[in-house]
């Protein structure tokens, strides 16, 4: 008998032909270029959490620069700052898929899971991030779309491409692409660089290794099965306890040096006096846990209240200036009224 087709494979033009085997083939060559991912999918690819940190702080370095800037002007800014943050997350998705495929944290994320493929992940990232640098560029200075290009560059070549898989310092240097958000901020107020922006930099810099250590302690085996060299994998958890006690030393100093320099006033003050307690607290419950159980509570602490302690150093910058800035316009309000 005649070897044919069963009957579930065949397939028919819309005039009720049978299809030749080359139009089904071309039938599923296009299929295979229309994506299956929804906006949802594209939006994951821009780490929003990741992304409202980078809007935060660049907001705030935009909020303490001397001098002010037209509010629309304002939100380009910032609207810029924050897709060229996404580009990265993008961009580190896409070089990072066969990684993220065998890590329980990252498997479900768009690439992994097979709902965005490499090439639109690659597209997406790279066309938004030469829209944001430009769009920084024409409605700011290009100074701080310099900063925001070479940003992308650092996070994406520096430290996913050439740091991550090679060393277990890869967060420490690469953490300065996190850290430069405020620095593009003032730059598109002042269209300069000077101490201050360059102090917040560094406090971010610095928070950095014991955050994400914190978090890499309890996700050791995570790493050790994508090969990613964290601290705890290569240096052993003994010492990473003792690297985030000393991280934390460094950094709680370097949080109250804007009162010396001053951006932060008494709100600042107090935020950075109880925060920084609280840090080193969290810090030395690493250090001296003594069971796997005692160690992961005590990580997790860290890992979420670091995050808390940033955010009110720079809440607390953004109250003070906001008042500062605000406050003759409404002085001059209340005068008109009476």
């Amino acid at each position: 008998m005649a070897r044919g087709f069963p009957f579930h494979h065949v397939h028919y033009r819309p005039d009720g032909r049978v299809a030749e085997l080359s139009e089904l083939g071309a039938d599923s060559r296009r299929e295979s270029l229309i994506s299956n991912a929804d906006p949802g999918d594209f939006i994951a690819l821009l780490k929003p959490r990741v992304m409202s940190l980078v809007v935060f702080t660049a907001l705030v370095g935009m909020v303490v620069a001397p001098g002010t800037i037209n509010p629309v002007i304002g939100a380009i800014t910032i609207l810029a700052i924050a897709i060229g943050g996404g580009a990265s997350g993008a961009l580190n998705m896409w070089y990072d898929a066969d990684i993220d495929a065998v890590m329980k944290r990252t498997a479900a994320r768009p690439i992994p899971s097979g709902r965005v493929k490499e090439g639109e992940a690659l597209s997406f990232g790279l066309f938004l991030s030469f829209f944001s640098v430009m769009v920084l560029g024409l409605a700011t200075n290009w100074l701080a779309a310099g900063l925001l290009a070479f940003t992308i560059f650092f996070y994406v070549v520096v430290y996913t491409i050439g740091l991550k898989r090679r060393t277990a310092q890869n967060i420490v240097i690469g953490g300065a692409a996190g850290a430069l958000p405020p620095v593009i901020g003032w730059a598109a107020v002042t269209g300069n660089v000077t101490i201050e922006p360059m102090l917040l930099f560094a406090i971010i810099f610095l928070w950095t290794p014991p955050h994400f250590w914190a978090l890499a302690l309890v996700k050791s085996d995570d790493y050790g099965r994508a090969g990613v060299p964290m601290l705890p994998n290569v240096a052993g958890e003994k010492n990473t306890r003792l690297q985030i006690l000393l991280y934390t030393l460094i950094v709680v100093p370097f949080g109250l040096a804007p009162l010396a320099f001053g951006l932060g006033g008494l709100v600042y003050a107090v935020a950075a006096t109880v925060g920084g307690g609280a840090m080193l607290w969290w810090a030395y419950a690493i250090w001296r846990a003594s069971s796997d159980e005692a160690l992961r509570k005590a990580c997790w602490r860290m890992f979420g209240g670091s995050i808390a302690y940033l955010f009110a150093l720079f809440a607390a910058l953004l109250i003070e200036w906001t008042a500062q800035k605000t406050a003759p316009l409404l002085w001059a309000l209340l005068g008109r009224l009476a």
